[in-house]
């Protein structure tokens, strides 16, 4: 009896509209979360909900309870390949379009409310019917500047809760209905009435007392903030709205017969060749197959000089060719490119929530309820102690809109999409907020030798040469020889020698020996190169000087390569794979930021403590002769030993221990499968960008916290005051979008790191 194939879970991203706060978010969270098979994360500063659904459930599903629960949602917008040209400044121009009608709202609010408050703050402006005035200018504050606070508070109460929202339009409304009863009804109409301006709560008869300037000047205050915020989120995503813009949108396809045909860059497929001219964007991934050029990868890695790239090497989309002209060999398009990759793990990052953002919105769900209940309790105390209902319901007005902890929504994911952006611009990915948690504990860092501290290629890195032999004569004669051979240390030799002395001749009676070397006719000169035992068979042995830079050579941990012709021993090569430039730069920021780096390698003790050495590592520190698929269990033991383990690795037999460890940074420049199990993405190949990316997280985890710290410390000093009757309610509404604005502002700071 077979077993029944369970069909992975889907996943879809909507559109969430009608959010005005935290509880909001929150409210959707738990409904979307509420139906069988469905896992969601709603996030109130992108105003996205990332859902992942079993096949009983379908997208219709998911946005019919959205929309039961008083919001709207809408289906996720096609890929960027099968979009509309236009699209982009389609989405600009929404996003425009949902700023106005707030910025309209808040020029009426501000423009009305700024009289009103004037009047009611300074007593020389009360002239005889001033509170008249001040009733015709506050109403279309209250009523149509306003009204987003009522519907929501209105959509809301339909369905049994309480946001934000709700605060805020009982709390506007009561202040301007207590005004139209004292106007109407009490003594406040009178001609002449006159009331000073405090920040302390005047006890006494309500009905001469009006509170206009409550109503208008939190609506104006509030408002602003809100506007500032809109304004802000949609700044703070902007670098990953420029990553995406970053692509080629027409490209040069070769066709059948060597035609050139320009078309969308959506209708390139995988296997097809297309042209780069000089000043173009390469319009995809892939493979160069003709020419030669410098290429300008900038505006992905961060890397300031061109690349040279030749035939067989490997392209990225969205790079500038700033050389000769190309034919490249698409190997990925659409979703599969390098920068819609980057693109979606920025998205995803910015879409996620670290735990301290998920106790925020526990405490945002529950905190509207307990306010709201919290200023009956107030607005009952003092009634019950005689203070009169003047005092009472301000007391009780001031509770509701100082109450309204929007700061706390807002402090973690505006921090979260500013680091996000600024790391991409940076080259850094951070892949979701949970990493940022991990790099606060991080304690050691394990770094594999190969491809992340040193090249990942052979390279000739030194020649010893006889007293009467010439280095110039050597490379010449031994790098026409090796450039024959396919070995990966011949091609070493080879291109280091074509870089010092420029064009080899072409060799004549080439013989590649197994296990041994190459031989042939180079010049007229009967050549050998390769290892001593070749040297050996022909009754040529190293005289002393080169024999004893051999031994040092292989005591180092290299490979030394031995050169002969015309019957004597002439030269002797050394061949590694060379460290990076940047590495032991790279290791002391790694220590300066509190972490012990250990060298991982498959290789033998001689080469890895050279190469820790060379960077700046301690022996004790080196562990070397590790098989790939043990590296895993090198890690195990080091979180074993109570260490929290942080991993860079470039490579396939890397990818389980950088998912085991518990922070993982892959090399861009390394294989999908590192780069999928990692938690950090270093487009770079520069291990000094780990170093960065660790400072961008903690410095992004440092700005959450303070954020969280001063919305709550906010609301904590500020409750009591307002129960007290120690605040006036417009300012408790000033200070309250202020809160919001300051989270917003400190949030921003973070695209300044570097």
């Amino acid at each position: 009896m077979s077993a029944q194939t369970v069909a992975p879970p889907a996943r879809v991203e909507l559109a969430i509209g009608g959010m005005t706060c935290a509880s909001c978010a929150a409210r959707i969270e738990k409904k979307l979360n509420r139906m069988d098979g469905v896992e969601a994360t709603v996030n109130y500063a992108t105003e996205k909900a990332q859902v992942t659904y079993d096949g009983d459930v379908q997208v219709a599903d998911l946005i019919a309870t959205v929309e039961a629960t008083g919001y709207t949602a809408e289906e996720p917008a096609p890929p960027p390949e099968r979009r509309d040209p236009d699209a982009p400044e389609t989405a600009d121009a929404g996003a425009a379009d949902t700023l106005r009608p707030l910025r309209q709202r808040l020029i009426t609010a501000v423009v009305l409310a700024v009289p009103v408050i004037s009047m009611a703050m300074v007593p020389a402006l009360q002239f005889e019917y001033w509170q008249w005035l001040s009733l015709t200018l506050a109403a279309p504050v209250v009523t149509y500047a306003a009204w987003p606070f009522h519907k929501a508070a209105f959509t809301n109460a339909r369905h049994g809760a309480a946001t934000m929202d709700t605060l805020i339009s009982v709390g506007t409304s009561a202040a301007f209905l207590w005004s139209l009863w004292a106007l109407f009804l009490g003594t406040a109409g009178e001609p002449g009435m006159t009331h000073p301006f405090e920040f302390t709560i005047a006890r006494g008869d309500g009905a001469g007392n009006i509170y206009l300037e409550a109503a208008a000047g939190v609506t104006a205050f509030i408002l602003a903030g809100r506007y500032f915020e809109a304004r802000s989120k949609r700044k703070a995503g902007a670098a990953l709205r420029a990553l995406l813009e970053l692509g080629a949108k027409d490209v040069t396809v070769v066709r059948d017969g060597g035609r050139a045909v320009t078309v969308p860059v959506s209708e390139l497929k995988v296997g097809e060749r297309f042209l780069v001219r000089p000043g173009e964007k390469i319009a995809t991934d892939g493979t160069v197959v003709e020419g030669s050029s410098a290429v300008d990868a900038s505006m992905l890695t961060g890397e300031s000089l061109p690349v040279e790239v030749a035939v067989g090497d490997a392209v990225t989309g969205a790079t500038l060719n700033v050389g000769g002209r190309l034919v490249v060999e698409a190997t990925r398009v659409g979703a599969d490119t390098q920068l819609a990759r980057m693109a979606r793990l920025v998205e995803d990052a910015q879409n996620g929530k670290a735990a301290a953002q998920r106790l925020a919105d526990r405490i945002s769900a529950v905190f509207v309820p307990v306010v709201i209940a919290l200023a009956v309790a107030t607005l009952g105390f003092w009634l019950g102690n005689g203070s009169g209902l003047t005092a009472a319901f301000t007391a009780a007005v001031a509770v509701l809109i100082i109450a309204c902890p929007c700061a706390l929504g807002l402090a973690t994911p505006t921090a979260l999409m500013v680091g996000t952006g600024r790391g991409a611009q940076l080259g850094i990915l951070i892949k979701g907020p949970e990493v940022l948690e991990s790099t606060r504990k991080v304690d050691t860092i394990v770094l594999d030798k190969t491809g992340t501290v040193t090249t990942g290629r052979m390279t000739l890195l030194a020649t010893h040469v006889t007293a009467s032999t010439h280095e110039e004569e050597v490379l010449r004669l031994a790098g026409a020889l090796e450039h024959s051979s396919e070995h990966p240390i011949a091609r070493a030799v080879a291109d280091g020698a074509a870089g010092r002395v420029g064009a080899l001749p072409a060799p004549e009676d080439f013989a590649n020996i197994p296990g041994r070397g190459v031989q042939g006719v180079v010049d007229g000169h009967a050549v050998l190169v390769g290892r001593e035992a070749l040297l050996a068979e022909w009754e040529i042995r190293l005289p002393e000087g080169l024999a004893r830079a051999k031994t040092d050579a292989e005591t180092a941990g290299r490979t030394a390569i031995c050169v002969a012709w015309d019957g004597e021993a002439r030269a002797v090569l050394e061949v590694a794979d060379a460290v990076k430039e940047t590495s032991a730069e790279a290791v002391r920021r790694l220590r300066s930021l509190g972490l012990r780096p250990v060298l991982l390698t498959g290789d033998n003790e001689a080469v890895a403590r050279s190469v820790a050495a060379e960077v700046g590592i301690g022996a004790e520190d080196v562990i070397a002769e590790v098989l790939p698929q043990d590296k895993v269990d090198v890690v195990k033991r080091l979180q074993e030993e109570g260490r929290s383990v942080a991993m860079v690795g470039d490579g396939v037999n890397d990818a389980a221990a950088l998912a085991q460890a518990d922070l993982g940074l892959a090399m861009g420049t390394g294989t999908d499968a590192a780069i999928e199990a990692g938690d950090l993405t270093l487009v770079r190949g520069d291990l000094r960008v780990a170093a960065d990316a660790m400072r961008l997280a903690r410095r992004t985890l440092g700005t959450i916290r303070s954020n969280l710290f001063w919305a709550f410390a906010y609301n904590v000093a500020a409750l009591p005051l307002a129960a007290a009757g120690l605040l006036n309610p417009m300012i408790a509404g000033a200070a309250m979008a202020f809160s919001s604005v300051f989270v917003v502002g400190n949030s921003l700071r973070l695209r300044r790191f570097g």
